[in-house]
């Protein structure tokens, strides 16, 4: 384990041979309830002597999900909003948090019914590649689970969870993971256990991650503040910001819709965009596995510096069709405002509470409210999407598969990130626009939709112009073998 964890193996066994003898025969599972107890009375003792301290509630308040119904097959674990699905990272993996903090007390959670509910949210996101992260705050001796059950849970995910668990981030470790990591080091591959990171602060995590869509607990924020005034024994002085620096004329990545098209001559579509929907069309419409793989993070950054500076790429130049289909989904997750805007996220919630009969038509319906820019840009890129998945019996990527995977690029909540029981009508209306795209886009219904705007609408609904500003040079990709 890295030596930045907190305290060393003298704080695990103390000083005197003779107790450390006594403590090496001890069980494991006796060995992480003493470091459990240790690191709880370190915390007391550290709360006493600030000043003004508040103490930590003993149990966790339930999470108030207005997503969550209490139909929902795990609602006795869900509810508690211990897992949480917190958009995607820098690169276009799917983040997931576990909160420790969360947990309620183990006499009020049956351990057993925990493992199923986490197997049956991760199952939504493993199929493409993700991120854990785990925030090790407010595990106690009250509700931790045991190590029987730990070695358990490790060997029930199996291969189809840990192949796309691209990183695994434990935040603020503590002598406890440091006896996890001993029980578990047989069992651990090398291969995993080069996957993980640990983070004594949340500084530190956010340098790879977008914080702002992280559902991080508020118990864990306090503590992240306790440990950082601790350090030096005073309160640190505030993080100095540099002043946000002005777009580049060229800019495709972090600006607004309105900003791309006043650089570009008015063009509704944003030339990132279609530079990559024209290239993944003609090459990779029957890549298996289409957007749900990640790329070099090094080549995407590349990529993205030479977009924004305005110079031209060529996407064969890196034998890859994942760098495009990660870069399109970075340009959506940049955005300032999802495409589908925040105004729309509490409608589309709704959606599940819709007749199915009707789903399609409140779509167009939501539609009617989003900017015509939106509206044009939206309708581009869910015709694409209606594609590739009409390519399904190649690529493997059906309207539903896309929808996992677009639909937090397209919509998420103003404020932190969209709850794990958010994806289910998240994703449901994503595979309705693109399963239905001619419907949604351009059919009307016999009478016209109800209610002004339908007449506008169906002009905004004409086909999109594909002039492009700049030419795309398309070459042969390299061997088939390149490729992911």
């Amino acid at each position: 384990m890295p030596g930045s964890l907190r305290g060393g193996l003298t704080t695990v066994c103390p000083g005197h041979p003779a107790a450390q003898q006594s403590m090496s025969r001890l069980d494991p599972e006796e060995l992480a309830e003493i470091e459990l107890r240790r690191d709880e009375e370190e915390e007391e003792e550290e709360e006493a002597a600030m000043p003004g301290a508040v103490r930590r509630p003993s149990a966790p308040t339930a999470s108030q999900d207005p997503a969550l119904s209490t139909s929902h097959p795990f609602y006795d674990v869900a509810r508690h909003g211990i897992l949480q699905v917190a958009g995607e990272d820098r690169f276009g993996r799917r983040v997931v948090s576990f909160s420790c903090c969360r947990m309620p007390p183990s006499h009020e959670l049956n351990h057993r019914r925990l493992l199923e509910y986490l197997q049956f949210a991760l199952d939504q996101q493993v199929e493409s590649d993700y991120v854990l992260v785990y925030f090790h705050h407010g595990l106690s001796s009250r509700n931790k689970p045991s190590l029987r059950w730990l070695q358990s849970a490790y060997r029930e995910f199996d291969r189809k969870y840990k192949k796309n668990l691209k990183a695994l981030y434990v935040v603020h470790p503590t002598n406890f993971i440091k006896v996890l990591w001993n029980v578990f080091r047989p069992l651990i591959s090398h291969k995993f256990g080069k996957k993980v990171t640990y983070f004594n602060y949340l500084s530190e995590l956010r340098a790879h991650l977008k914080c702002d869509q992280l559902a991080i607990p508020a118990e864990v924020v306090r503590y992240d503040e306790k440990l950082r005034s601790l350090r030096k024994g005073e309160p640190l002085p505030p993080a100095k910001t540099p002043p946000p620096r002005p777009p580049l004329p060229t800019q495709q990545f972090g600006v607004s819709l309105q900003y791309l098209k006043d650089k570009n001559q008015g063009e509704l579509i944003p030339p990132v965009l279609r530079f990559t929907v024209t290239y993944l069309r003609e090459k990779g419409l029957r890549t298996e596995g289409l957007f749900r793989r990640s790329a070099s993070v090094q080549t995407v950054r590349e990529v993205q510096r030479l977009y924004n500076q305005g110079k031209p790429v060529d996407f064969d130049d890196y034998g890859d069709i994942h760098v495009p289909a990660v870069i399109l989904k970075t340009f959506l997750r940049e955005l300032p405002q999802p495409l589908l805007t925040f105004k729309a996220y509490e409608q589309i919630l709704g959606i599940t509470g819709v007749e199915s009969s009707l789903r399609v038509t409140r779509c167009r319906q939501i539609l009617q409210s989003l900017p015509e820019h939106n509206y044009a840009v939206l309708e581009y890129l869910m015709g694409f999407l209606h594609e590739v998945s009409r390519e399904s019996i190649f690529n493997k990527m059906n309207s539903s598969n896309l929808a996992c995977v677009f639909g937090l690029n397209l919509i998420w909540p103003s404020q932190g990130a969209a709850s794990l029981s958010a994806l289910v009508p998240l994703n449901l209306f994503t595979e309705l626009l693109i399963e239905h795209h001619g419907r949604v886009f351009r059919a009307q219904d016999a009478g016209g939709e109800p209610g002004a705007g339908s007449a506008g609408r169906e002009s905004r609904a004409a086909p999109l112009p594909e002039a492009s500003p700049r030419p795309v040079r398309l070459r042969p990709l390299a061997a088939a073998g390149s490729l992911r």
